[in-house]
């Protein structure tokens, strides 16, 4: 079952407004998801990233343009440890046998200072991952199994 197209959206403030910097999101229909974040890139300029094993890490907001020398999950790891600038790094799907200095590296990221927004996603992670990261990850489901709050909008309430 795809998202529905606001689900793009509400998913990206979840993920920005989520408490620690590694986030797993569960259920979700991930290639259309990122369809929809690539979407939201390139309409708001926002900065995503999309990193895969067979192409290494893409920013969504340009096509094709890919960061030399990140096929490797190890060197994306470090290139997302060393950014200065704002960004949320989609991984998908996620290799397995973690090595012991990428777990490392997850750790770290995940520990990010408050001040600095850098999020990292895990799309479509094994359950044996996630379970040993658990202690450290912020897992966020689907769109619908969330219980919508009103909010105001334009003097207006609005689910």
């Amino acid at each position: 079952m795809a998202p529905a197209p606001l689900a793009g959206n509400d998913i990206y403030e979840r993920i920005l407004t989520a408490p620690g910097g590694l986030v797993v999101l569960e259920h979700v229909e991930s290639k259309a998801l990122i369809e929809q974040f690539r979407a939201l890139a390139r309409l708001n300029g926002q900065s995503v990233y999309l990193w895969r094993p067979e192409t290494g890490m893409e920013n969504l907001r340009e096509a094709h343009a890919v960061i030399p020398g990140s096929l490797r999950l190890g060197n994306a790891l470090r290139y997302i440890q060393q950014a200065i600038h704002f960004g949320v790094y989609l991984l998908s799907p996620f290799p397995l046998p973690l090595a012991p200095a990428d777990s490392s590296l997850l750790r770290q990221l995940a520990r990010a200072p408050q001040g600095h927004v850098r999020r990292v996603v895990l799309l479509d992670a094994p359950q044996s991952l996630v379970s040993s990261i658990d202690d450290i990850a912020v897992r966020l489901g689907s769109a619908a199994d969330v219980v919508q709050r009103p909010r105001l909008r334009d003097g207006r309430w609005l689910l």
